[in-house]
């Protein structure tokens, strides 16, 4: 088993937090896990990292076992030497930390590029999870002229991050979304601060997510290849770009719930978290 907790990990009896790193293809991954019985793997947006899941691992640590991490390029996890990133590789790096930390068939919950990475990972290792939650997250196909066009202002911030700092992109993509779709972007609050108060990403990691992102949205994927119990949510301020996204997800997967998530723009797991971690809760108790 590929893990370095014994070294690297710290365990804080106060608070029940085991936290530390695992090798998963080349980069040390960090990961928090907390509580017990069946396993929840969430997976964060981009330029977030685990503490956007704090709503969710405080109301669900109690009866199951909550595991967050940095994906590749995030938080504590920093940066690699891989020229490109792309969904394949952020999936495998989930599928070396499922099984660094030896979890049995989890259900895995992705919220925008964290869902894009959680519908690789379903669709490439179908018998290592038990079910699967997409939130606010794209997919290829789901519009007329591709789904990458819906997120052009990807490419002008990928342009201008050689020369601006993404902490400050961030802030003009929140000031200008919430002008041009007011509640798109929900609680702006904890947003900015999610990402001003977090480790600072390398500008070569920041431009290499936007192509993972831009990758996927273009390349040959089809959601009909997952065939997990799912559940997709979409926030109700969201666009209608994303709205038919998330339509095109529930439609391709087999047996797939939808649900629009009241009050909740693009980041519904902290826009609404009772609702969210709510139908997280079904989702997993449905997977059993």
């Amino acid at each position: 088993m590929n893990r370095e907790v014994q070294e690297s990990g710290t365990a804080r009896p106060e608070s029940d937090v085991e936290s530390g790193f695992v090798a998963t293809n080349g980069v040390r991954t960090y990961y928090e896990r907390q509580g017990s019985g069946p396993a929840i793997v969430f997976v964060h947006g981009f330029l977030m990292d685990t503490r956007m899941w704090a709503p969710q691992v405080e109301a669900l640590a109690d009866d199951y076992t909550v595991v967050t991490y940095d994906v590749r390029g995030h938080g504590q996890t920093g940066r690699s030497d891989e020229p490109r990133y792309d969904a394949e590789l952020l999936a495998a790096d989930l599928d070396a930390l499922v099984t660094a930390l030896d979890l049995d068939r989890p259900v895995v919950c992705g919220l925008s590029m964290g869902g894009m990475i959680a519908q690789a990972y379903a669709a490439r290792y179908p018998e290592k999870l038990s079910g699967l939650v997409l939130s606010d997250t794209f997919t290829p196909g789901a519009l007329p002229v591709g789904g990458g066009l819906a997120m052009p202002h990807l490419l002008l911030f990928s342009a201008l991050s050689h020369v601006v700092g993404y902490k400050r992109l961030n802030a003009v993509q929140i000031w200008v979304g919430e002008r041009l779709a007011p509640g798109m972007v929900g609680n702006a609050e904890f947003h900015e601060g999610l990402v001003e108060d977090g480790p600072t990403m390398a500008g070569s990691e920041f431009r290499k997510g936007i192509g993972a992102i831009l990758r996927f949205t273009k390349r040959d994927f089809d959601a009909a290849a997952i065939r997990v119990p799912t559940v997709v949510l979409v926030g109700e301020h969201e666009p209608a770009p994303m709205k038919r996204m998330a339509n095109h997800l529930a439609e391709r997967i087999e047996g797939a719930e939808f649900a629009v998530v009241p009050d909740a723009g693009h980041g519904s797991s902290w826009d609404n978290p009772a609702f969210f971690t709510d139908a997280v809760r079904t989702l997993v108790e449905r997977s059993r």
